[in-house]
């Protein structure tokens, strides 16, 4: 054994754990010469990823130092987080414990307190995050950079004029990452110039290309679909399947809405409601495995923008067969639920069928008809008492859920039109149609995830786990601060417990307010193959079904349902050891589309409101930070207005609280304000409001 090996093994021992260079040569009685030797082998071992050192040059394994394995989220202004892969604690992690480190990169990290004991260091970088930049170029007289439009890759990246492909100042480019300096400081290449900064569809396309989205199908995946397109429903198809097809079935959706994949049915005998659920069997047309399976599991969902979709599905499967199309037979996985006055389910069964949707309606024509608006009524008389009965089954599975302790989440999201080159914002709308739907499909998504955790199947269910006692705390906090008397235990918070608080306060000024911090305590929805339970709904057992033309979890359990109802012991060997990594993919490819959403949604509404500087509006705080406060209009547009625009006042954050605080003014979350659009920042995408006055 040589000197390197002997070191390293006395360090894994725990004889020289956690030891400087100096300490060890200490110990072993070292002269100068051999001191040096000893600190050239230790870093040696660091580079060959044989230990790490931390910030006082001390040497250990990561399990001696308790380092964890995790992802970096960076931030522009240079810090960052680290979130642990273990599901505990982000730290925050200041520039200089980067060590090179940059947003989206795999590393190992240790907490070493710091002044608010959370804060981290970053020991060794495990896996580069991000292989390719897109971002605005600059050309100086030495070199070319790519400034990140994604603002958490805080590093500019250096690219040598024979790397630059003639890019221009100003440019929107890609660049590959081909090296790092020994600071973390990226070098590369162009390899695509997306056009010039500041055209809209550019700037959309940069955002798009910047989340890695995919924005064309392989040609095989589009022959494959097209030839199942094309074959139509075969007697094989249509074989074993209950044949629905004489049913009053209708599919329920928005007026520019891209998937038809979900259809009802409802009757009510005097004690019992009759419910189906009807989802489109795209595991019929989307082989395990094969060359279409493969991509909807590396898409994991579709991605919805005002001008466009980027389906999980070629357009011959997602718009054609699979589509619960008006008039046309189509294959189905029918949940045939019985409902009586309680909103409880009796009976529920799960079957492949076939169907012929009778109407394709929309939310605004099923609230006319429910409304009794006569011209509507007159124009579909076999869907009054149907529109009825479902209204009325809707308002008991309200009641029932609320009465469980279902938490109303009031989250409004911007609705974007975009026709003809013409961007609408249109003010939120929420009616008894969106609801009755929203209500039937998550009836539907329990009764199935009921009847496969029952048969012990392997699963993909949604999730909604209890919030943190420390984030529960928190809101108890702001819940004191406010005064407002809390009577949860933060260690274990209930629905039941959320949906009183919000009860109590429901008709007060400050509900608005308190709702969105009890939001922010809470976890995030995600997929997992244990059953967590979703706390949001109130619900022991929860999954997503009804969704399998826009998300991969949907089709997933339609497999694992086709599969056991024809051999429960082949579909657990097969199945059991795949949920988890559907689980995995699924869930990060569903947060990175929610976020390419919101971005591109957000350089949409900073056009929009171009158009609007000057004007005036009704607002509420819908944000409250150390640099300003965020406005919402009643369309959900949200904008900043700057903290040194606000009256003169020396304002102080209060984080507890949500509260900014001067000597004369005080601004909170909830309360109503008048506002102007000042201006569009267009590079962050952020529309900036002036303050006028409170409204009372």
């Amino acid at each position: 054994m040589n000197a390197k090996q002997s070191i390293l093994e006395k360090i894994k021992d725990g004889s020289f754990a956690l030891m400087t260079d100096e300490q060890i040569a200490r110990k072993l009685r070292l002269k100068q010469r051999e001191s040096s030797a000893l600190r050239d082998m230790l870093h040696q071992l660091v580079r060959e990823g044989e230990l790490l050192c931390d910030s006082s040059y001390r040497f250990g394994t990561a399990q001696q130092f308790g380092a964890k394995r995790g992802t970096i989220s960076g931030n522009e202004r240079g810090f960052a987080f680290f979130m642990p892969q273990d599901g505990s604690g982000d730290l925050f992690i200041p520039h200089r414990a980067l060590k090179g480190a940059l947003h989206g990169d795999t590393v190992l990290a240790i907490n070493v307190k710091g002044r608010s004991g959370d804060e981290g260091e970053i020991l060794a970088i495990l896996e580069r995050g991000i292989k390719e930049v897109v971002g605005t170029f600059r050309l100086d007289r030495k070199a070319g950079y790519l400034r990140s439009d994604e603002k958490k890759y805080s590093e500019e990246v250096y690219i040598p004029f024979n790397k630059t492909k003639h890019c221009k100042n100003g440019d929107k480019a890609i660049a590959r990452i081909t090296s790092y300096a020994r600071d973390g400081s990226p070098a590369g290449e162009i390899i695509e110039i997306l056009g010039e900064s500041g055209d809209f569809f550019v700037e959309e396309l940069s955002l798009i290309r910047a989340h890695g989205l995919r924005e064309e199908f392989p040609a095989e995946v589009i022959t494959e679909a097209e030839q199942k397109a094309a074959r139509g429903i075969t007697d094989n198809d249509l074989s074993g399947r209950l044949d629905l097809r004489n049913e009053l079935i209708i599919t329920v959706d928005g007026e520019d809405t891209r998937d038809i994949d979900d259809a009802i049915s409802i009757s009510y005998d005097g004690n019992f409601y009759r419910l189906g659920v009807h989802i489109a069997d795209v595991s019929n047309y989307v082989s395990r495995g094969g060359v279409i399976d493969n991509e909807a599991y590396a898409r994991g969902t579709s991605v919805y923008f005002p001008d466009r979709v980027l389906p999980m599905l070629p357009p011959a499967l997602s718009n054609d067969i699979c589509s619960l199309n008006e008039g046309v037979d189509r294959l189905t996985l029918s949940c045939l639920m019985t409902v009586d006055k309680q909103g409880v389910v009796i009976e529920k069964n799960i079957m492949p069928s076939v169907i012929r949707s009778r109407r394709r309606m929309t939310y605004k024509a099923i609230t006319k008809i429910y409304e009794q608006d006569s011209e509507t009524t007159e124009q579909y008389p076999e869907l009054v008492s149907f529109v009825q009965t479902a209204v009325s089954l809707t308002k008991i599975l309200q009641n029932a859920r609320a009465n469980r302790g279902g938490v109303a989440m009031d989250l409004k999201e911007a609705k974007i039109l975009y026709s003809n080159g013409e961007i609408s914002i249109p003010d939120y709308e929420r009616t008894i149609s969106h609801e009755m739907i929203e209500q039937f499909m998550v009836l539907a998504n329990e009764s199935v995830a009921t009847l496969m955790t029952a048969k012990k199947m392997p699963f993909v269910y949604r999730v909604h786990e209890q919030p943190s006692a420390e984030k529960a705390g928190d809101f108890a906090a702001f819940l004191r601060e406010a005064g407002i008397n809390t009577e949860f235990d933060p260690e274990n918070v209930s629905p039941m417990d959320y949906k009183k608080l919000l009860e109590s306060l429901k008709d007060t000024a400050i509900y608005p307010l308190v709702n969105r911090i009890m939001l922010r305590s809470m976890m995030k929805a995600k997929y997992a193959p244990e059953n967590l339970g979703h706390f949001g709904l109130a619900s022991d057992c929860y999954c997503h079904f009804t969704s399998p033309i826009r998300r991969y979890p949907d089709l997933c359990i339609h497999r694992i349902i086709k599969e056991s109802i024809k051999n429960e012991d082949k579909a657990r060997s097969v199945y059991t050891n795949i949920v988890s990594s559907v689980s995995e993919q699924s869930s990060k490819c569903e947060k990175n589309a929610t976020e390419a959403e919101r971005d591109v949604d957000a350089l949409y509404i900073s056009v929009y409101m171009q158009d609007k500087i000057g004007e005036e509006y009704d607002a509420i705080i819908s944000g409250v930070t150390a640099f300003g406060i965020f406005a919402e209009l009643a369309n959900t547009v949200e904008g900043l207005i700057p903290i040194d625009t606000l009256p003169d006042d020396y304002y102080d954050f209060d984080e507890t609280s949500y509260t900014l605080r001067g000597t004369r003014n005080t601004f909170r979350l909830g309360e109503k304000l008048r506002v102007r659009v000042d201006g569009v920042d267009f590079g962050m995408r952020r529309t900036h409001f002036g303050f006028l006055k409170k409204l009372s």
